[in-house]
C-alpha cells in the first residue's frame, strides 16, 4: 500500500488537492510540484512528457500506486503515451489519470446553449485533447478555446491584481467571446486559474457560468475508486499529506498557501537521482 500521488508542474494542482483531500480525507497523500520548471503550459510536446514520466517515477519511487496529473498541460500532452507505453513496465498495479477527461465528462451538462468555451495554456489548446473527449461524450456541443499564456506566469509571481492582469484577462475574454458570443459556459483549464477567477468573474458577462476543475475532479476520482476495488485497496488510509517540490521548499511553503489554502511544509527534492534508482 502506499499514497495517493499529485503531480502538477508547480502550485496549480494545489487547487485540485484542496478538493481531493477534502472529499476524500481518509486517504494518504503525496503531492509534488515541478516548480524549477514551470510553465509547461510554452514548452515542446517532448519536454513536457519528459518532464511528467520523471515526476511520474518519482511519486513511483515514493511508494504511490495511483497518480493524479493534475495538470491539463500533462493531462494534454503526454498522459496517453505513459498509458500507452510506460505503465506496462512497471510490477503490480500502476495507474496514473488525468484531468481533462473528468471535467468533460460532466461540464457538457451545464451549457444551455450548447456552446463552451476553454481557457487553458497554449499546449492544451494545440493538443485538441478537449475537442477529443467533448466529442466523444457530448457529441452536439460546440467548443471554442482560447490560450491565455499569461495567466500562469502571473500567477505565479503574485500579480494577480497587477495592471498585466487586469489587461491579460480583459484580452482573453474578449478574444474568447468573439469566436461566439452565445458561449454560456467557460472551463478554467488550468488548475492555477482558480486564483483569477475573481478577476475573470469581474470581466466574464453574468450570464456566463465559470467552471473551475477542483470538485470535479475529486467527485471523479471518489467515483473512480468505488468502480476499481483492485486499485483502491492499494492507497493508504491515515490521513496524511507530504508535499514536494523541485525548488525551494521555503519559497514553496509560502508561495503555496494561497493555493492550498492552508498551512503545508515541503521538502525539495531532485528528480534525476530518485529516478534512476526507481
Amino acid at each position: 500500500m502506499g499514497p495517493i500521488g499529485i503531480f502538477d508542474s508547480g502550485f496549480g494542482g494545489l487547487t485540485v488537492f484542496r478538493e481531493i483531500e477534502q472529499r476524500l480525507p481518509r486517504y494518504n497523500y503525496i503531492y509534488l510540484g515541478d516548480n524549477a520548471r514551470v510553465p509547461y503550459g510554452n514548452r515542446s510536446p517532448d519536454a513536457i512528457y519528459r518532464f511528467t514520466k520523471e515526476c511520474m517515477e518519482t511519486l513511483f519511487v515514493h511508494g504511490c500506486h495511483l497518480v493524479i496529473l493534475a495538470c491539463n498541460t500533462a493531462s494534454a500532452v503526454a498522459l496517453r503515451r505513459i498509458q500507452q507505453q510506460d505503465l506496462a513496465r512497471y510490477p503490480g498495479q500502476r495507474k496514473v489519470l488525468g484531468v481533462i477527461r473528468p471535467t468533460t465528462e460532466q461540464v457538457g451538462r451545464f451549457s444551455r446553449t450548447r456552446k463552451i468555451g476553454i481557457m487553458a495554456t497554449l499546449r492544451t489548446v494545440t493538443s485538441g485533447s478537449y475537442l477529443e473527449e467533448f466529442k466523444h461524450y457530448y457529441p452536439d456541443l460546440s467548443v471554442f478555446q482560447q490560450a491565455c499564456p499569461m495567466w500562469v506566469p502571473l500567477i505565479e509571481n503574485d500579480d494577480l491584481d497587477s495592471p498585466a492582469a487586469h489587461h491579460y484577462t480583459q484580452l482573453y475574454i474578449r478574444q474568447l467571446l468573439e469566436q461566439d458570443p452565445e458561449i454560456d459556459t467557460v472551463v478554467l483549464s488550468c488548475t492555477h486559474y482558480p486564483l483569477l477567477a475573481d478577476l475573470i468573474r469581474h470581466y466574464l458577462p453574468t450570464r456566463i457560468r465559470l467552471v473551475g476543475q477542483g470538485e470535479l475532479v475529486a467527485e471523479s476520482l471518489e467515483d473512480y475508486l468505488s468502480r476499481h476495488p483492485e486499485v483502491e485497496t492499494l492507497c493508504a488510509k491515515g490521513g496524511t499529506r507530504e508535499f514536494l517540490t523541485t525548488d525551494d521548499a521555503t519559497e514553496f511553503e509560502e508561495k503555496g498557501r494561497s493555493f492550498y489554502k492552508g498551512s503545508l511544509q515541503a521538502r525539495q527534492i531532485q528528480l534525476s537521482a530518485l529516478s534512476r534508482h526507481g
